[in-house]
């Protein structure tokens, strides 16, 4: 497998590869790969002839109070994951190759970035959508892949395809679980030992609103706020946020008639985790 540094690199080695027809997969990660980032891999490798794997802590998406400098980071192990789930090269760039000096163009996707995580996080998704955009374009990807566990970033990228023409496919994929039901995070790797056994209430919450959708409720308000009480059930969680929204559009509704995302953030101690569900009306 090719651990390729710069632009340049991955461009010759995908330039034969589409001049011959084959079709390349992109996973785009920030490291510290788990098995959530395993089956996108797997996922792509059974549908591309080339799968490249991005590893890049992106900057543009933290915030100035975020966890930049503390984010893990482990090539060898990450190389070793990719390797193993079928990947063909890695491209694992410096900052300074994918923002040179004076760097000065961002896309900004509206609307759909104004909720949910883009709240708290004004400048997050402007960041990931002009990264996202920067690896399509540099690795010629005719798919890419994305967990679901970040559903507001994988209806923001599909927006932004969308609306530029981007000539690619974003392949969406479900979230992979801990057998405690706690969704796998990079960031799981923060969290003591009471956070993650507190951090379930997460998964409970979610499977408490699947049952009560299953049964015939449809108020959002209602569903809300049995998932509001359950997460405060817990002594140590904070609630961000907990909200029902259009999954297309990323807007708020009353009455779920469509494809309907639950989403949730809530922070254990220092580590603020997602999770997610979707309804279907």
């Amino acid at each position: 497998m090719k651990i390729l540094k710069t632009v340049s690199e991955v461009r010759e080695f995908v330039k034969d590869k589409k001049t011959n027809g084959k079709t390349i997969g992109l996973v785009p990660t920030m490291g510290y790969l788990h098995e959530g980032h395993a089956s996108l891999i797997e996922k792509s490798a059974s549908q591309n002839d080339i799968t490249i794997v991005s590893i890049f802590v992106n900057p543009t998406q933290f915030g100035p109070t975020e966890d930049l400098d503390k984010y893990p980071r482990d090539l060898e192990h990450d190389t070793k994951v990719a390797e193993k789930a079928g990947a063909d090269a890695i491209f694992h760039p410096t900052p300074s190759e994918m923002y040179p000096n004076g760097y000065s163009t961002y896309i900004n996707v509206e609307n759909l970035t104004a909720g949910l995580c883009g709240k708290s996080r004004p400048t997050h998704f402007r960041g990931v959508t002009t990264v996202v955009g920067k690896l399509f374009n540099i690795t010629q990807a005719d798919r890419a892949y994305f967990g679901q566990k970040d559903a507001q970033q994988l209806a923001v990228i599909k927006r932004m395809v969308y609306d530029l023409n981007f000539n690619i496919e974003i392949v969406p994929c479900p979230i992979v679980r801990e057998e405690s039901g706690l969704a796998k995070s990079s960031r799981n790797v923060y969290l003591s030992d009471e956070e993650k056994r507190e951090a379930l209430v997460l998964s409970r919450s979610l499977k408490e609103a699947e049952r009560l959708f299953n049964d015939g409720e449809r108020n959002a308000d209602i569903l809300k706020k049995r998932i509001t009480d359950i997460i405060e059930g817990s002594p140590i969680a904070n609630i961000d946020y907990v909200e029902i929204v259009d999954f297309e559009t990323i807007q708020p509704i009353s009455e779920i008639k469509g494809e309907a995302l639950v989403a949730l953030a809530v922070k254990f101690g220092n580590t603020r985790l997602i999770d997610n569900t979707i309804l279907r009306g």
